[in-house]
């Protein structure tokens, strides 16, 4: 396979990302809106061509359990769901956090809170931001815009997984999940050897029967002194995430009055909105959060440097809203506006939100 051009959904996308990618182990199980990447799988059967085992598990949480098992292997190893169902794969996400496990966890967002809608939703940013498990852990949480992100996130995802010793979640809504667009696909990896696997992940679990050479994988310890040291370990390597994995894009922010601040599908619709807004006269810049965490706080501290306000504008109640708020300490208003239910805002709505909630104010 080489490097070529293909219009497909993101869903899509992401199944030929993961072959691509050099994905080990794909374990799964049906949810809409994200059902085509295990349809897609099945249908490109790669365990013919590179090995790759994809399996639909009797449940998400028997999913999650064998994503646990792959990862603490250490074959790169992935699933996919929609919001009820990733609620259903917390403990076993926390437990990957904590056995210190590399995985990539997909999720397509749809409305809730419950069963909800099949709708698009961005309501899981607190479930994905905030540790949805028990815990104090942290996701590399990266949010999609395009189709070809969603291919991109899928390398980038593994990349940072491996690298840190941490699950990675690709956090797009049902818009990104469902849409159609031109992807360049890369070219393919190959998957790693079992001896390369070895080497570049010493720490997994090898199979031997002497207890004195093999690896353990677990997330027990009943030692408190000994629990309190892994927790201060994972802590470190989260500071050292947020120095070196913090990821944004600004359109137009400088000599902007105003800024917009979102992610995912909805940054695109606030672009528009920002060129219906020049056309008034409004001058507005956007910043898009491509890490959801690490948060980009300190670029929209910098951005928010001699602006009027900041519009939110999320596809749920208000949770982003809560970390835009810390990053500018009151300093300036920074407002809300979203729709719930799956309901997708207009630009034209936005840039109505933007007029009454932080101009006129």
């Amino acid at each position: 396979m080489k490097e070529e051009v293909r219009l497909m959904k993101g869903n899509e996308a992401i199944a030929h990302a993961a072959i691509r990618y050099g994905c080990d182990g794909y374990f799964g199980y049906p949810i809409t809106p994200q059902s085509e990447v295990l349809e897609t799988l099945e249908a490109l059967m790669p365990w013919e061509t590179s090995g790759m085992v994809v399996l639909q598990a009797e449940s998400e949480v028997a999913a999650i359990n064998m994503v646990y098992g792959g990862a603490a292997s250490g074959k790169a190893v992935m699933t996919s769901s929609s919001s009820p169902g990733v609620s259903l794969k917390q403990e076993g996400i926390s437990y990957l956090a904590g056995a210190m496990l590399p995985a990539l966890v997909l999720n397509v967002m749809r409305g809730g809170p419950g069963l909800g809608t099949i709708q698009p939703s961005q309501a899981d940013y607190f479930q994905a931001t905030k540790g949805g498990g028990h815990g104090d852990y942290h996701l590399i949480v990266l949010a999609p815009s395009t189709v070809q992100e969603m291919v991109d996130f899928v390398g980038l995802g593994f990349d940072l997984a491996f690298k840190y010793r941490t699950p990675s979640m690709i956090l797009a809504d049902g818009i990104v999940g469902q849409m159609m667009e031109k992807v360049v696909l890369p070219e393919p990896r190959p998957r790693r050897t079992d001896e390369e696997v070895k080497k570049q992940c010493p720490w997994a679990a090898n199979g031997r029967t002497d207890k004195r050479k093999r690896n353990v994988i677990t997330s027990l310890e009943l030692e408190s002194s000994r629990m309190e040291e892994i927790n201060h370990q994972l802590q470190a390597t989260y500071r050292e995430i947020e120095k070196n994995e913090t990821r944004w894009e600004e359109i137009d922010v400088e000599g902007a009055d105003y800024l917009i601040v979102a992610f995912g599908s909805i940054a695109r619709i606030c672009d528009k909105a920002k060129e219906m807004a020049a056309e008034k006269g409004i001058k507005v810049g956007i910043i898009r959060p491509i890490t959801l965490w690490p948060f980009p706080t300190a670029a929209i501290e910098k951005a928010a440097e001699g602006k009027k306000g900041i519009l939110c504008v999320e596809l749920n109640a208000g949770q982003m809203i809560e970390d835009v708020r810390l990053a500018v300490h009151d300093r300036i208003p920074v407002e809300h506006f979203g729709r719930l239910g799956g309901i997708i805002p207009s630009p034209q709505e936005v840039v109505d939100a933007l007029e009454k909630k932080i101009i006129r104010n």
